[in-house]
């Protein structure tokens, strides 16, 4: 396993293993013990998933040491003002079963984001969380909340992928020192990404499959990613891509698949923020 070092001095694994998606508990906890198993130890779940409950026990039932694990969780745009922030932050250790988390983020950029911050910078001094950062936040959202707070956001968990590869929003965050972590990194399988035949080609050399292909190409890349799978084989696939590197000559091959846009919705949308969002930000106004 590689790992980075954020800009707080904290460790974290760069490959791990999300659960987005997998809200029935019995088998999200099932799919967090296969992964443990098969050596992932960063976990990457988010109070909107609804199965903090299931990532917390199977951690529990691990029989791992707890600091061998780094583990992230997200408050909701619901929770955006300092005191509902102070609550969730509470409602995901409790629901973890932690006394700390590794990581702990703001889900979106809306709503009030200055005031949720806050309360995730005392609980960082209170030893409730290591590190803090966002999702989801464009560059100028970024350096707005940085301006406006006291702590650095250690990280930036946004899609990046094959199809969406944001070279310069990277570029920005490794200058400034906050690391990019990558949600999505198949898409879902959108536009055929397992059958491509450029990224098959290049597997092919090393023995690989394209999603290994993918993931190499966004370690090189300095980024932190986390797949999701509920198969313990597919597991396994993902977690064996440290035995092999992509040339300059792939990694541009790569580069030429860019698409140039979310292959999800517009974070910037305004008919998108009101339909995903308006609902959770109307119930914290009211």
């Amino acid at each position: 396993m590689d790992y980075i070092t954020l800009n707080d001095g904290n460790k974290m694994p760069q490959l791990g293993f999300g659960v987005f998606q997998v809200p029935d508990l019995s088998q999200a906890q099932q799919a967090v013990s296969d992964a443990i198993d098969v050596g992932y130890r960063l976990f990457d779940t988010a109070a909107a998933y609804g199965n903090e409950e299931a990532v917390g026990q199977a951690i529990k039932n691990s029989n791992i040491n707890r600091d061998e694990f780094f583990i992230t969780s997200k408050l909701w745009v619901d929770h955006f003002t300092y005191e509902k922030a102070q609550e969730g932050i509470d409602d995901s250790l409790k629901k973890l079963g932690l006394d700390y988390m590794d990581l702990y983020l703001l889900h979106q950029p809306y709503g009030d984001t200055y005031g949720a911050w806050r309360a995730l910078e005392e609980a960082q001094k209170a030893g409730k969380i290591k590190s803090i950062g966002v999702s989801n936040f464009y560059p100028d959202q970024l350096k707005n909340l940085e301006l406006m707070s006291n702590v650095k956001p250690a990280i930036n968990q946004i899609e990046v992928s094959p199809w969406y590869q944001r070279n310069a929003e990277v570029k920005y965050h490794q200058d400034e020192k906050i690391q990019v972590e990558a949600w999505a990194p198949f898409v879902e399988g959108k536009h055929d990404i397992f059958t491509n035949p450029v990224l098959a080609e290049i597997g092919e050399k090393y023995g690989k499959k394209n999603g290994q292909v993918i993931l190499r190409w966004l370690l090189q890349r300095g980024i932190v990613t986390i797949p999701k799978s509920v198969h313990k084989n597919r597991m396994a696939e993902n977690f064996d891509v440290f035995d092999f590197k992509l040339s300059d000559e792939e990694m541009n091959l790569i580069a030429s698949l860019d698409k140039k846009e979310s292959q999800f919705f517009d974070h910037r949308d305004p008919a998108a923020i009101e339909s995903i969002f308006g609902a959770s930000l109307r119930k914290l106004r009211d």
